[in-house]
């Protein structure tokens, strides 16, 4: 088995090579690939150490898993390379989410859908994966009419960038900014680029990949807000469903289902919190009460490191679900 890592020496790169260590994904040959400027640096993994190769090498090689962490314009322009060289592709980006003829995978919601056929593998929006894992039990038993999700988004979503403009800050040094606005001490209502409709590319993914992913009928509406938090993203969601329910057949649905831990006893302090969930592959879900100005809805609060379950570890989880079911060739 020959597995490919392209955008290596990034971020998002680098928690891919940590997740791959914990959860011993299988490889006989592993290729940490990287842009032009990288090629030829040394990174130490699993006691070995390993020489970045560039895109055009990696496609010569023909590895038979690649995940993506390099960014949109890499993937639409490396990704079919590699497919017509018969290598199944997982992709961080968003390039492909929305492509009719690409599958939009979380594996414990939607992984059955893979086959071997599949040649461009798709991983959600980070903050729509832990919202998904949530809704998903819910939506399955009583039905979803409608979403309100308010995101409260880590820095590290931004990249290496941000994380130096908040150290700058903290340092009263002046530097290259990320954001528009300082993001020390403030909560900028603005992630990713605004369309036409006042919406933000962010806030149009949580509402568009819900369709593709869970059921095109559910109305979605999302406000997302960066804050100067570094160890996962925050969600408040309000749900309205289609049947009445009890909040401890929630508490014991989402309890049950892989992937959730549910912290939820807000008298004695435990709520989820992103301080907590920094380093850790869980959706956290807590403060799960009855929204008692509409029928039929309740609120919860979702935690999870966007690094991990929202980029990295649904990418791993991918491979693993490939690599297990045989659907590699």
């Amino acid at each position: 088995m020959k597995i490919a890592l392209v955008g290596a020496t990034g971020m998002v790169g680098g928690v891919v090579l940590e997740v791959i260590k914990e959860r011993k994904l299988y490889f006989d040959e592993l290729y940490l690939v990287a842009s032009e400027n990288s090629v030829g640096k040394k990174i130490n993994f699993l006691n070995k150490t390993y020489t970045i190769i560039s895109l055009k090498q990696a496609v010569e090689i023909a590895p038979n898993i690649v995940i993506f962490s390099a960014g949109s314009s890499t993937s639409l322009e490396w990704a079919p390379l590699f497919a017509k060289a018969g290598t199944t592709v997982i992709d961080n980006s968003s390039a492909w989410r929305m492509d009719e003829t690409k599958k939009l995978i979380i594996p414990e919601i939607n992984g059955s859908l893979l086959d071997s056929n599949d040649r461009i593998i798709a991983n959600p929006n980070c903050s729509t994966i832990q919202m998904l894992m949530v809704l998903s039990p819910i939506h399955k038993k009583y039905g979803i009419k409608r979403v309100v999700v308010s995101t409260y988004q880590s820095i590290t979503g931004t990249g290496m960038k941000a994380l130096k403009q908040l150290e700058n800050e903290y340092e009263g040094v002046k530097g290259e900014m990320a954001y528009n606005f300082p993001i020390h001490q403030n909560a900028i209502p603005h992630c990713d680029d605004f369309l036409e409709n006042g919406y933000t590319k962010e806030e149009m993914k949580l509402s568009n990949e819900t369709h593709k992913i869970l059921d095109s009928t559910i109305k979605v509406s999302a406000t997302a807000v960066r804050v100067p938090v570094i160890g996962g993203h925050s969600e408040s969601i309000n749900i309205t469903l289609n049947n009445s329910f009890e909040i401890i057949d929630i508490v014991k649905l989402l309890s049950n289902f892989p992937g959730l831990c549910i912290k939820n006893d807000s008298f004695n302090l435990e709520y989820p919190m992103p301080l907590f969930s920094k380093g850790k592959d869980e959706v956290f879900v807590g403060r799960i009460r009855k929204d008692y100005s509409e029928k039929n809805s309740l609120n919860l609060w979702v935690v999870a490191d966007n690094l991990r379950k929202g980029a990295a570890t649904n990418a791993v989880q991918i491979a693993e679900y490939l690599i297990e079911n045989k659907l590699i060739s």
